[in-house]
């Protein structure tokens, strides 16, 4: 039988009953997650097209401050969510498949897993070594010797790095959030191959979160080359 067969005289599992068709129920959340994700990216936007007009006005600056960054944790952070993205497809796809929910908790672990070690490398060894150093904007930045009159954009620059870094951090701690949800929910039975949309739709969430990580990687950590 197809999702658009499916109406209430079938009774699926997870169809709500102000929807007709189950095709009805999953384009509507698929719908509101892409409108969601939309926001995102004017959210997002706004700090990448300041973070663009104040790079081109102060390229040195910027360049000066890309230096304090350590691109091997970015790298490594950039693999992680990669890594991240497929083990989270993965899980979508052992429900669309109807596999045991074992299967798709198998895959959900691991993502929790590997978004955690994201978070654990930026905040220990990376905004950690920052607060160390005297690079973090107000908490005692510290203007070398070296900057000369870049100074004052090279904090600027820190401050950029500061809130679109932290920004997706939240993003990710959000996502993690989710995932422990949908995998108290899998572990109740709640997900079949005709329903498994709070899992699709998460995962678009989980992609959205990775894709502006790679797009902030280049932008801070590698305009040095």
């Amino acid at each position: 039988m197809s999702d658009a067969a499916i109406t209430h005289g079938d009774n699926p599992t997870g169809f709500a009953h102000q929807f007709e068709e189950l095709d009805q129920q999953h384009d509507a959340g698929r719908l509101g997650m892409w409108l969601f994700l939309a926001t995102e990216i004017l959210f997002f936007g706004g700090l990448f097209t300041g973070y663009t007009v104040y790079r081109s006005l102060h390229p040195q600056a910027f360049l000066l401050g890309s230096h304090i960054l350590e691109v091997k944790y970015g790298a490594i952070n950039t693999a992680v969510l990669i890594c991240s993205s497929f083990t989270m497809a993965m899980a979508i796809r052992s429900a669309q498949t109807g596999k045991r929910k074992g299967a798709i908790i198998g895959w959900l672990i691991p993502t929790m897993l590997l978004g955690a070690t994201f978070l654990f490398l930026k905040f220990r060894f990376e905004w950690y070594h920052d607060y160390l150093e005297h690079t973090m904007p107000g908490f005692g930045f510290y203007y070398r010797p070296e900057w000369g009159a870049h100074a004052p954009q090279v904090q600027m620059f820190m401050c950029f790095y500061f809130f679109m870094t932290g920004l997706h951090a939240l993003h990710m701690i959000v996502g993690i959030g989710i995932l422990l949800v949908l995998t108290w929910m899998t572990s109740r039975g709640r997900f079949t191959s005709q329903y498994f949309a709070p899992l699709e739709i998460s995962g678009l969430y989980w992609h959205f979160v990775d894709i502006i990580w790679i797009f902030l990687f280049p932008l801070l950590y590698l305009i040095r080359f």
